[in-house]
């Protein structure tokens, strides 16, 4: 951990605008996208129709397994996030300039794009609004290392089930239940103890409604629509809840 320097700027921040690279914001945004389209085309190949329930959950399996990998960077970088959080507190100080913005915009070389020192600077600045993720002691950063090694192959499993019904419906629908369930109450939980710690009061009411509502609600309100269609799956014991 000692070899990363948590006093680098974002990567490539002072790099020409003509540098090769691409924003990291933009990387995020394709891999979610190019993973939602996949799982949409197939259907589409295999069915010859769409869903919408099906595209709405296509989106935020694809979400996930993103998070998921940057879950992974959180505990692989956990050190360097520590030290991180000062230096971006410490630039916005300095700057004036956004964290979040500086770093979804930072231009990175595509040799660098899965490193999870790159991926680890969500946390740090993350943390600037909940300091629970660079401190290992407590539930938010533990859920989310959990959710980011435990969830993704069941992620999959359930995603490829929706889209081309390889499992029985009623095993697609207990691995939904159980999965949309701990979703749901993992970040109800969060939330809970976010307020209870009054990390409220240390952020703006605007960047708590953002950043701690909004960000995470996905991971209720998707996770509630799957479990919604997980339960049709064992009592209709077909996949029509999904149009097949």
């Amino acid at each position: 951990m000692g070899d990363y320097n948590p006093d680098r700027i974002a990567p490539d921040q002072s790099a020409p605008k003509n540098s090769s690279g691409i924003p990291a914001g933009l990387f995020a945004a394709l891999v979610v996208a190019l993973l939602a389209l996949l799982g949409i085309g197939v259907r589409y190949y295999v069915y010859g129709n769409l869903n919408a329930i099906h595209c709405l959950l296509s989106l935020f399996f694809s979400i996930n397994l993103l998070i998921c990998y940057w879950e992974a960077c959180l505990f692989l970088r956990r050190d360097y996030i520590e030290k991180r959080t000062l230096y971006w507190r410490r630039r916005q100080q300095e700057t004036g300039r956004t964290p979040v913005g500086e770093f979804l915009f930072a231009r990175v070389p595509l040799r660098q794009i899965l490193s999870p020192t790159l991926w680890a600077d969500v946390w740090a600045i993350y943390s600037l609004f909940d300091g629970s993720f660079s401190d290992r002691r407590t539930f938010g950063f533990n859920v989310d290392i959990a959710n980011g090694f435990l969830t993704p192959v069941p992620t999959l499993i359930l995603y490829a089930a929706c889209t081309v019904d390889f499992l029985p419906a009623v095993l697609a629908g207990i691995l939904g239940v159980m999965l949309f369930w701990q979703w749901a109450y993992a970040t109800s939980v969060y939330w809970v103890s976010f307020f209870v710690a009054k990390r409220q009061s240390r952020i703006t009411r605007s960047e708590m409604y953002t950043y701690i509502g909004a960000m995470n609600a996905p991971w209720v309100l998707f996770a509630l629509l799957g479990w919604f269609v997980s339960v049709r799956l064992i009592l209709d014991g077909n996949y029509s809840v999904l149009g097949h």
